[in-house]
Formats: C-alpha cells, sequence, structure tokens
C-alpha cells in the first residue's frame, strides 16, 4: 500500500470513529497509535511520547488555564449579569434590542476569555432565559447566543491564536491585533442583520415595554453604564503590559486573572463557591484541549512522517496547476467541510501545518492566514453535523429548543460568517491594518 492511501486511511477512519459517537481525542489518538505500531513497530510509540514532551515544553499553553479562569470567574460572580442589565436597558426600547445586547455582552466576553465556551455559559445561563421571557423567537434567540458565543476565538485574547502562533511561528501579539478589526466588523455585521430581520418582521423580537422603560430612571441608567468599565479595565490591564514589552504572554495571562479576581473582590461576589466552580470548570477544561492536542500531534507526526504533507502540496501545485488564490479558496472550503467534523484543536494541530508551509509557499502573509484560519473555525463551530457550539447550546438550552431548531438558527449567521471571510480575503488590510499601525510591523 503506498503512502498516500495510507494516509487517507488514516484520515476516514478518524472521521468514521468520530460519527459513531467517539470522543475526539479518543478517535484521534486510537488511529494515530495503531498507524504508528503498524507502519514502525513498537519504536512507533515514541512518536506519542514525544508529542506529549513537545506540548509541556510550549510555555505559552499556560495562557489556557489563564483565560478560561478568567470567563468563568465572570460568569459565576455575576459580573456578565451587570453587563446584560445594563444592555437590556440601553437597548431594550429597540426592536431585536435585546438580541443586539447579547452581542454586544458577547465581544465583552470576549475581550476577558480566550474560548467560546465561556461566552456560551453566559448566554445559556443569563441572556437565554431573559430573550424567552421576553418572547423572542426561538430560532434568533439560539442563532444569536452561538454565534456571538464564537467572537471569543476571533477577538484578542484568543486561544485559538495563541496555538496557531505555535503552528505557525508568528508573534501573539501580531496575530492578537490581526484578530480585532475583523472580530468587531464580524460582530457589527451581527448587529446589522439582527436589525434588518427586526425592522422586516417586528414579531421575531419584541422591544421592551414603554411601562417597563418609564420605571428605569435616567440617573440607574447611567449607573449602570459604569459595568461597561469592567471589561474594559480587565482588558487594558492585560494587553498593555503585554504589548509594550513589559510582560511575557503568561505572564499577561495572569495579570488578566488576577485583575477579574480583583473586579469580583471590589464587587465582594469572589465566594469560596466562586473560586472552586472556576478552578474545577477551568480544570476540565484544560485537561481535555491537552488531550485533543496531545493525540492530534501524534496524528500529525505519524501523518507528516509519511509524507502527506509533501503529496498534498504536490498535488495542489503541480497536478492540478492552480493560482496561488485558486489554491486559497480550495484551503479554506476544506476547512469549512472538515470543520463539520472536527474539533477546531484538532484542525489545527492536524491539518494546519501542512496548509502554513503551503501558504508560506504561495507568498501569503501568515498573521492574515491565521485570521482567515480562525474565522472558519468559528464556521465550523456553528455548522451540523457537529458543530461544538451547537452540542454545547443544546446542552444547555431548555427541551424546547431541539436540535432542528438550533440547526435551523444558524444559518444566517453562518451566511454572515462567510461574507466576513470574503471581506478579510478580498481585503488583507483589515487584519493586517493594526498590527502594523501598533508594532510597526
Amino acid at each position: 500500500m503506498d503512502h498516500n492511501t495510507i494516509a487517507i486511511l488514516m484520515f476516514s477512519t478518524m472521521l468514521l470513529m468520530m460519527i459513531t459517537g467517539q470522543r475526539v481525542f479518543g478517535a484521534i489518538g486510537f488511529v494515530a497509535v495503531i498507524a504508528a505500531l503498524a507502519l514502525w513497530g513498537p519504536g512507533g510509540t515514541d512518536m506519542g511520547f514525544s508529542a506529549v514532551m513537545k506540548l509541556m515544553k510550549w510555555t505559552p499553553l499556560l495562557t489556557l488555564p489563564m483565560f478560561v479562569f478568567m470567563g468563568y470567574v465572570m460568569s459565576e460572580s455575576r459580573l456578565a449579569e451587570d453587563l446584560y442589565r445594563m444592555f437590556h436597558v440601553w437597548f431594550g426600547p429597540l426592536p431585536g434590542g435585546l438580541a443586539i445586547g447579547t452581542i454586544l455582552l458577547m465581544v465583552m466576553i470576549s475581550v476577558m476569555n480566550g474560548l467560546s465556551v465561556a461566552g456560551m455559559a453566559i448566554g445559556a445561563t443569563i441572556a437565554l432565559p431573559e430573550l424567552v421571557r421576553r418572547g423572542y423567537d426561538r430560532l434568533m434567540i439560539s442563532g444569536v447566543i452561538q454565534a456571538g458565543s464564537s467572537l471569543g476565538i476571533l477577538i484578542p485574547p484568543s486561544v485559538v491564536l495563541v496555538l496557531f502562533s505555535l503552528i505557525a511561528r508568528q508573534p501573539v501579539s501580531n496575530l492578537w491585533l490581526a484578530g480585532a478589526v475583523p472580530g468587531m466588523l464580524m460582530a457589527a455585521l451581527f448587529v446589522l442583520y439582527i436589525v434588518i430581520r427586526c425592522k422586516l418582521n417586528p414579531a421575531l423580537a419584541p422591544p421592551m415595554p414603554a411601562e417597563e422603560r418609564a420605571r428605569v430612571s435616567w440617573p440607574e441608567r447611567f449607573r449602570l453604564l459604569r459595568a461597561g468599565l469592567l471589561p474594559v479595565f480587565i482588558f487594558v490591564a492585560m494587553m498593555v503590559p503585554f504589548l509594550n514589552g513589559w510582560a511575557s504572554l503568561t505572564e499577561a495571562s495572569v495579570i488578566g486573572a488576577l485583575a477579574s479576581v480583583a473586579a469580583a473582590l471590589v464587587k465582594g461576589r469572589f465566594t469560596r463557591a466562586v473560586f472552586e466552580t472556576a478552578t474545577r470548570q477551568t480544570l476540565m477544561i484544560t485537561v481535555m484541549f491537552m488531550m485533543i492536542i496531545t493525540a492530534a500531534l501524534s496524528f500529525g507526526a505519524v501523518f507528516d512522517g509519511l509524507g502527506a504533507g509533501r503529496a498534498i502540496n504536490n498535488f495542489f501545485l503541480n497536478s492540478l496547476g492552480l493560482a496561488p488564490w485558486q489554491v486559497l479558496v480550495l484551503m479554506q472550503a476544506s476547512f469549512l467541510v472538515m470543520g463539520m467534523f472536527l474539533d477546531d484543536t484538532a484542525m489545527l494541530v492536524i491539518v494546519a501545518p501542512v496548509y502554513v508551509s503551503l501558504a508560506k509557499s504561495l507568498g501569503f502573509d501568515l498573521v492574515w492566514y491565521g485570521v482567515l484560519y480562525t474565522i472558519t473555525c468559528q464556521i465550523a463551530y456553528l455548522t451540523p453535523p457537529f458543530g461544538y457550539n451547537l452540542f454545547l447550546m443544546k446542552a444547555m438550552a431548555p427541551p424546547e429548543f431541539t436540535l432542528p431548531v438550533i440547526y435551523r438558527s444558524v444559518f444566517p449567521f453562518v451566511l454572515v460568517m462567510v461574507a466576513t471571510l470574503v471581506l478579510v480575503m478580498v481585503f488583507p488590510d483589515l487584519a493586517l491594518w493594526l498590527p502594523r499601525e501598533v508594532l510597526g510591523r
């Protein structure tokens, strides 16, 4: 059997195991171990060991538990409730105002947490019950929460971009700044869609009743605006030392975690229960990520050992004879298809190394390409059958939010994400302008 056939067999077996409901790290790791033993005998087990050692020596991964901890402190100490109350009061009178407020809440949560899971948890526990109580359409509720929570992996500090920096060997500061403008652009397009949709059909998202608006005084409204200063404080406390070179990436993440704890302490809400829950959830998510990354690194080592990367490069550049932009479009399209079945971390560690080298050989900027990859991850979070956010939504939402409802709800938001992806592809300066202005490179 030739090496290309073995690589295809490995990939198809892994996808088949995922379709049967196996855990992601189990499916990837099992295929990697069996393939390594079959190809190289007992010595093949060294590949998995080397992957673990490589992971343990990569210090930027220490930022993962810090960012997750920040998000759960915000959620468990009810600091996010203050933000949501602010958006509720200021945007509630508008058709779709509470949905707009939910998107803005997710933007605020994103600047304090580098993952979508914290945004999803906050959206499902705080925003969803209020949206249901206000009579919002279920499709609108489900789509807004899932799409909004996905912003966490694009707006800095993004953990996915931190992981991409390992693969592409690009500065994290450049990648974070490159993700900021596209992330805000995507959030603005979400808001624009909600406004237009609710103008055409106000029954989807009824505004706050006039008598309820009258009960909220103007001094109270301005007092609530102070809640919006909290994420700004945490973001500035974390990013300014990092961007100025006063603190490393890991140190900046620790500063962010301490800033979130300080904010909870000032509010008098950092209790033992909050600390215990945040710590437990942080440990669970961190271990899950590390197991997936370890399995994916092992799979990637076998995959690369077969020469699959060189075969893919040769197929695109020589066999098909495509132009660089055609290759780029095909790579992004393949990421979208793989995202329906693979976890974003698995895609990053298994496939991205091949595509990063291909993008580099074609002359594309790797910082810009990292933003394109992250946007495709966002889309993968929302695309059936195995979109990560789809299952999180099903697990957290009430029973009336069935899988068909959850699947249908994301369709317009996926189109908005695809539009953002196309805009960033056509206008690379959307991603590259800010790092060039701030860092001068």
